[in-house]
């Protein structure tokens, strides 16, 4: 069953997120600072934000952690995807397409 549209909105970060980690393990002030690099610094990612999305994210299974050091040395949790989050980065870009397609649809109409 497809998601509504306020889920589709809600899950955006989390659906951002799973790219970002899907390419390389990051911590999450990278993450944010890839996200805001990718969208010309449009998004602007929140720690009040960031961090309760990736402690969601780990607890469902879709992400792991490990600690390590960073590039500025210090200790920092290192996130990545895992297989049940590969599954749902599949469905939830699945979804975000067809939502803005339909969006688009509206957009375009006279």
């Amino acid at each position: 069953m497809a998601s509504q549209p306020n889920e589709l909105l809600h899950g955006t970060l989390e659906t951002l997120i799973l790219k970002t980690v899907a390419a390389a393990p990051r911590h999450g002030y990278a993450i944010a600072r890839w996200l805001e690099e990718a969208t010309g610094d449009v998004l602007q990612i929140e720690d009040g934000s960031l961090y309760p999305a990736l402690y969601r994210m780990e607890h469902r299974g879709w992400i792991a952690a490990d600690w390590g050091t960073s590039e500025l040395g210090r200790k920092a949790k290192f996130y990545r995807i895992t297989a049940a989050g590969r599954k749902r980065l599949a469905a939830s870009t699945a979804e975000w397409a067809r939502f803005s397609s339909a969006i688009s649809k509206v957009l375009q109409t006279v």
